[in-house]
């Protein structure tokens, strides 16, 4: 699969500062099961710019609800506030 200019964007924000690298599709399992002990989960919610998360959400197929529970599980984990 051909990475798209969001997917890209999102993706280099979100493994820039760990050697281990995820996918997107990674990042959308890991969003959709709100595993927040993924560390770029915890950077796409703080790190990625709202318009951005919406749009990579849309072209994995992850509902506003699921982007609404990872936020809210990875918030109340980390005490950090999200960008949703």
């Amino acid at each position: 699969m051909t990475q798209s200019a969001v997917s890209i964007s999102v993706m280099s924000t979100v493994n820039a500062p760990y050697a281990v690298q995820m996918d997107g599709i990674g990042l959308a399992e890991a969003l959709k099961s709100a595993d927040i002990k993924k560390a770029q989960v915890g950077s796409f919610l703080t790190e990625v710019a709202p318009d951005l998360q919406n749009a990579f959400a849309s072209e994995y197929k992850i509902s506003k609800a699921e982007l609404q529970l990872a936020a809210k599980v990875f918030s109340e984990w980390s005490g950090h506030e999200t960008r949703r």
